[in-house]
């Protein structure tokens, strides 16, 4: 998540906080190749903790605490962390003036004032949750899959049944079929959604929870997958040949889309009823599961081991992405007026990025107060 902020202003035609910024058409392909499974693999990895974290907590309450793990942190970056973002962007790249921090937050930022007639967007007021609106949908997912819990666990209880928690004694295997179907259902469900919502379409769901419509039947099934995962013993029996089958396949993907780059950005679309539409949510998905599940058997049958930092650094992950947008920003900013190129600018940014977010995240999660949400 670092890397793929880091790279935005450098390569992207997204929206950003930082505009003006050379481009790179490298880093525009690591963008567009690196989104399509990011979020999902997080989700789909959130999702297999879930189950735990919520069995260990059947004989206490679970809903307090995890509103203040997730809801805390989302307060706290609507409030005080995305503003200061959105305000250094409505100074450096909007072209109304100097107007101080407080008439900014309450008239522009919160939307207290008169819109201008000639308003910049991307939206009106600038509110936004910016990359917490993650930790908005793992909360929301969350007290879905309790109250679901509940409900399964009183109609076992009905007739007799024990409440299942913990996992399967023997893991249920999965077949390289299973995962074709899985990909197939992820696939026609993206392409039916973005016929209506385009990619990077934004909107507030029940006027809170900042969501992407075109992206949720991706990240919904990765999340009933991570939970199934956990139940089942998915990721122990995923055999490895299906694994890397679907990585060398998004593998080859990837290539082709850097080799016929025009040709293929001619063609597909990010919304409609047009064949462009379907055939992108199809190259997409080839990219999100090859990826997700490529990485999570590299790692489970290669990495037998971590170090103390590495321990350290995988703890503290939740607050490394908490944290790290207004570091990346803040650099993006300063390295604006150094004379190097779209290329060296994204590697700087993301070398001290990464390295400044894990050190000010390992520091926060020792002071008083602060570890008990990160």
């Amino acid at each position: 998540m670092i890397l793929h902020h880091a790279a935005q202003p450098y390569g992207p035609v997204d929206w950003w906080y930082v505009e003006g910024e050379p481009k790179a058409q490298w880093i525009e392909d690591f963008a567009v190749l690196n989104a399509p499974f990011k979020m999902s693999l997080f989700f789909l990895i959130a999702a297999y903790f879930l189950p735990a974290a919520i069995d260990r907590r059947r004989e206490r309450p679970y809903v307090g605490p995890r509103l203040k793990k997730l809801g805390g942190p989302i307060l706290v970056g609507f409030f005080l962390i995305i503003p200061v973002l959105m305000y250094a962007y409505y100074l450096e790249v909007r072209g109304y003036g100097h107007i101080g921090f407080g008439d900014y937050y309450w008239n522009v930022y919160l939307g207290e004032g008169e819109e201008p007639a000639d308003w910049s967007g991307p939206i009106w007021p600038d509110r936004q949750f910016g990359h917490l609106w993650f930790i908005q949908h793992l909360l929301v997912y969350s007290l879905v899959y309790l109250a679901w819990g509940a409900v399964a666990d009183r109609v076992r209880a009905r007739r007799g049944m024990a409440a299942t928690s913990g996992t399967r004694a023997t893991p249920q295997r999965v077949s390289g079929l299973a995962v074709a179907v899985f990909a197939v259902l992820v696939a026609a469900g993206t392409g039916v959604l973005r016929i209506w919502y385009p990619v990077d379409e934004w909107v507030p769901f029940a006027e809170f929870i900042q969501t992407e419509p075109a992206d949720l039947a991706q990240h919904i099934p990765f999340v009933i997958a991570g939970v199934l995962a956990y139940r089942r013993g998915w990721l122990q029996t995923l055999p490895a040949r299906v694994a890397y089958g679907w990585l060398a396949a998004a593998g080859v993907l990837s290539v082709a889309y850097v080799a016929f780059r025009s040709d293929l950005t001619t063609f597909f679309e990010s919304s409609g009823a047009g064949l462009g539409q379907f055939a992108w949510a199809g190259y997409e998905t080839v990219l999100c599961v090859g990826y997700a599940l490529g990485m999570l058997v590299l790692f489970r049958d290669h990495v037998r081991g971590t170090g103390r930092l590495q321990r350290s650094a995988a703890d503290a992950t939740f607050a490394i992405y908490l944290i790290h947008l207004p570091i990346v920003v803040g650099l993006q900013y300063l390295v604006r007026d150094l004379p190097l190129g779209a290329s060296g600018r994204f590697l700087l940014v993301a070398a001290f990025g990464f390295a400044f977010s894990v050190a000010a995240a390992l520091l926060l999660r020792r002071t008083p107060g602060v570890r008990t949400i990160l």
